[in-house]
């Protein structure tokens, strides 16, 4: 006896269901928008003066503190290339993004390249 499928691949959801879900991810995104993101929070604390603790963030955020330590080195340090410099005080270790300073006095690597051809 042959067994007949109604639908042949019963796991797969049929195209009118994955565009409502299209339109309903683009709704939120336009609506999230507005707000502030956690990112943008926890880069604006790093970025005062005196610098920020795992403590506050993990407070502002409702992140765990292995999270916050991810974010520094994931995104602040890999993603973005921001200095991140921690700073251990009486009450705790401070973090806080360090402008970089650029040197315009040292030559450029293709200035010192063309050198070096003429001298040969």
């Amino acid at each position: 006896m042959a067994r007949f499928r109604t639908r042949p691949y019963p796991r797969t959801r049929p195209t009118k269901q994955l565009r409502s879900n299209t339109k309903k991810n683009t709704q939120t995104a336009s609506r999230s928008s507005g707000r502030t993101a956690k990112h943008d929070r926890v880069l604006g604390l790093l970025q005062t003066k005196g610098g920020t603790t795992i403590a506050v963030i993990s407070k502002v955020t409702g992140w765990q503190p292995h999270s916050v330590r991810g974010f520094f080195a994931g995104v602040v340090k890999k993603k973005l290339g921001l200095t991140l410099a921690s700073e251990k005080t009486k009450s705790g270790r401070i973090y806080r993004i360090v402008r970089a300073k650029t040197s315009t006095s040292a030559p450029s690597p293709s200035a010192s390249g063309t050198a070096e051809q003429g001298d040969a």
